[in-house]
């Protein structure tokens, strides 16, 4: 374990699903939710729903180290439901090599809006509740992305903890007509739009709407999420 390896949170809403992982040691993730794979040396799981009932609140209650990733159709991966709408979709099966509790838990205290997190091992181990596990960039850009998606715009999160597999800070990336618009918190080449601290929300996804429509406005593709 080094303070700088990457923990990928999850989300599990299902109970059978939490049963799964708690029997099997694997969890999964649609392609289409991260297109250039998956990586992360640990994976922790953010529970809601019926798979957070008997623990009281929603929150981060396990996680694990991974043995392996592998591509597989949601029906290979869930035979029992042949009928699901994604069933021939492509899903990453993450391998644990275990499943560990988180003591005590990260609780959502302030009730953000949960996803998928990328944060660090020093970040993970340090965390009293599940905001400290953004750094100052990824809250801002966590902001800019669900005002994104409030707008309907379909928009990929990059976190602070995935610089080593993107090369960028945290950043938003939407795939356009005539190429992907970039809004990171960084200035850099490829960057159409800086994200800087000082300016107003609007202000921001005013400058990235503009870039998005001179770059043909969005590709539209799919959200899948079970």
């Amino acid at each position: 374990m080094f303070p700088d390896d990457r923990v990928l949170v999850g989300v599990i809403n299902r109970k059978r699903d939490l049963d799964m992982l708690l029997r099997e040691h694997w969890y999964r993730i649609p392609e289409s939710q991260m297109p250039q794979g998956v990586y992360t040396e640990y994976v922790a799981f953010f529970l809601s729903g019926s798979a957070a009932r008997r623990f009281g609140a929603s929150g981060i209650y396990y996680y694990g180290k991974r043995s392996g990733v592998e591509l597989q159709l949601r029906h290979q991966l869930l035979p029992d439901e042949p009928n699901h709408k994604h069933a021939n979709h492509r899903y990453y099966k993450v391998q644990l090599h275990s499943v560990q509790e988180k003591t005590p838990p990260l609780l959502n205290t302030d009730n953000r809006v949960i996803s998928f997190i990328y944060t660090t091992w020093d970040r993970f181990v340090k965390a009293q509740i599940v905001a400290d596990l953004y750094s100052h960039d990824d809250y801002f850009v966590d902001r800019i992305y669900h005002a994104l998606r409030d707008k309907r715009v379909r928009t990929q999160r990059f976190w602070d903890a995935e610089r080593r597999a993107t090369g960028k800070p945290a950043h938003v990336r939407i795939l356009c007509e005539q190429g992907p618009v970039y809004a990171a918190m960084e200035p850099g080449e490829d960057v159409d739009v800086f994200i800087e601290k000082a300016a107003a929300e609007d202000e921001i996804l005013a400058r990235i709407l503009a870039a998005m429509k001179a770059k043909g406005g969005p590709v539209i593709t799919p959200m899948l999420y079970d």
